[in-house]
């Protein structure tokens, strides 16, 4: 018995051993995401948490990243907040207390990055927003949120570009809008485009909203088309886009749509077909730069289809977050967060570098696309002014 006793602990002692050949153990580095998985939004939220997954995997693959002198493999854990401003407060208090993650990613829209900051500052814990784009995501009443950053360029400036690009490239001296009243993205765009456009000397001839969920758009095209505009400016999503256009078009308005980076989708040319033909939009990148290959590439070959708008983004934010742990040097809500204060890097969208006063990208270009054979065409790098 007294044998057999040794051999077991001579055995234990061999593979505590062995433990320590292979070399150090690898922790686990926890982020959240959470977008919406279900909904009209769900392609985008899907597309996101995908790129997400992927770049971790090929990350660990690797053996993980260094923070502080020691490996970590990196771990998401993605939350479906369905497009709801209240869930996405929800999914957050779960990331951040019962998760304990160190760091947040997402989501798109700005009307859920918005309403979650209390909660970040409570724990401590920092968001990268992707393609929320309202100047409210990250600063508010002229003060920065401390934990609240982003990785794509904001509406005051988005919204300039498109009435810069109608007035100066289109020739449009006359302009009308329909927008979404009951969504933040869609009413800061459609303010800023209108500031802009008439400081450049043109006019808005009619200024037409509806609320989410709206199928029926044809009364307020009906006043659009009676004010006979050279340009309609549409600051809202693909669905509702594709609806409204066809609608337009079969009214009898010929004018050029335009609008912003909530327009790209498979799904706008499968359900706009013609009636978005010729029309442009305001976007983060033109998807045939060569930066932007080898992702669309593996992103293509692991999922067997193209990414969409925000996996593009998504990526530069796991570029942004893991560039802040390695310089914080340690596993830290408030360490990260400090870090991603003073980032400079170049993703594949652009160089990300972000004011330490607003905790946007600064000087990030803009990208004007039109949809030509149900293709989205790149025309040119645009830079309000």
């Amino acid at each position: 018995m007294r044998m057999r006793a040794l051999l077991c602990s001579l055995l234990i002692a061999a593979v505590a051993l062995v433990g320590c050949a292979g070399g150090q153990k690898v922790d686990t580095i926890k982020v959240g995401w959470f977008g919406a998985l279900t909904g009209d939004q769900a392609v985008w939220g899907e597309n996101e948490l995908n790129t997400v997954k992927m770049l971790f995997e090929e990350y660990n693959a690797k053996g993980g990243i260094e923070v502080g002198g020691k490996k970590y493999k990196l771990e998401v854990i993605g939350y479906d907040n369905k497009g709801d401003a209240q869930e996405a407060v929800n999914v957050t208090k779960r990331l951040t207390g019962q998760d304990k993650v160190v760091a947040i990613l997402g989501p798109n829209a700005s009307g859920n990055a918005i309403p979650i900051a209390p909660i970040l500052e409570a724990a401590k814990v920092p968001d990268i927003a992707t393609v929320a784009t309202n100047p409210k995501v990250t600063v508010m009443d002229g003060k920065v949120k401390p934990y609240n950053f982003r990785v794509c360029f904001i509406d005051p400036y988005q919204g300039a570009v498109a009435a810069g690009y109608a007035f100066d490239r289109l020739g449009a001296r006359k302009a009308a809008i329909l927008y979404d009243v009951s969504d933040d993205y869609s009413q800061g765009l459609r303010e800023f485009f209108k500031a802009s456009f008439t400081k450049k000397g043109g006019q808005i001839v009619a200024d037409e909203s509806f609320n989410a969920g709206d199928v029926d758009f044809r009364p307020q095209l009906a006043k659009i088309k009676a004010a006979n505009p050279d340009v309609i400016f549409m600051p809202y999503f693909f669905k509702e886009v594709a609806l409204s256009a066809n609608q337009a078009r079969e009214l009898g308005i010929t004018q050029v749509l335009l609008g912003g980076d909530g327009w790209p989708s498979e799904q706008l040319i499968s359900m706009g077909g013609k009636a978005v033909e010729g029309c442009y939009f305001v976007n983060h990148l033109d998807y045939a730069d060569p930066a932007v290959a080898d992702y669309k590439a593996r992103y293509k070959a692991k999922y067997g289809k193209d990414t969409e708008l925000n996996g593009f983004l998504v990526h530069d934010a796991v570029l942004m977050l893991v560039d802040a742990l390695k310089r914080a040097g340690k596993v830290d809500g408030e360490a990260v967060a400090k870090a991603l204060t003073t980032t400079d890097i170049q993703g594949i969208t652009g160089r990300i570098k972000i004011g330490a006063d607003t905790h946007n990208p600064e000087g990030k270009d803009a990208a004007i696309l039109k949809i030509v054979n149900g293709q989205y065409v790149f025309q040119e790098k645009y830079a309000a002014n």
